[in-house]
């Protein structure tokens, strides 16, 4: 190997370390920084979705309450209209002056 040789090797040293080496250093840290805050949006997001789940999870105990209520409801319309023919009763007792 001749002078050239060792000159564009060493040439080719120092930029590989002066500028090649700090540039990589430098994408690396920001691609680090960048998954540590996707890393904690990731932790915020796990949290919230659990207290969702927690929040959500009588949800389908509406649909037995919604069962429930429409087999309530034909029973309910009687009691009212039972309530309404006593009503009517104790209105006409109370318009002659009879007292229950």
């Amino acid at each position: 190997m001749n002078t050239l040789d060792y000159t564009i090797w060493i040439a080719s040293l120092v930029i590989v370390a002066l500028v090649i080496v700090p540039v990589a250093i430098h994408y690396l840290r920001r691609a680090l920084k960048a998954a540590r805050a996707i890393d904690d949006y990731l932790a915020d997001m796990l949290t919230a979705g659990v207290a969702i789940a927690g929040h959500t999870a009588a949800v389908p105990a509406l649909d037995e309450t919604i069962g429930t209520a429409v087999a309530i409801k034909p029973v309910a319309e009687s009691i009212e209209a039972k309530t309404g023919l006593v009503a009517t009763l104790l209105a006409g007792r109370a318009a002659q002056g009879i007292k229950p």
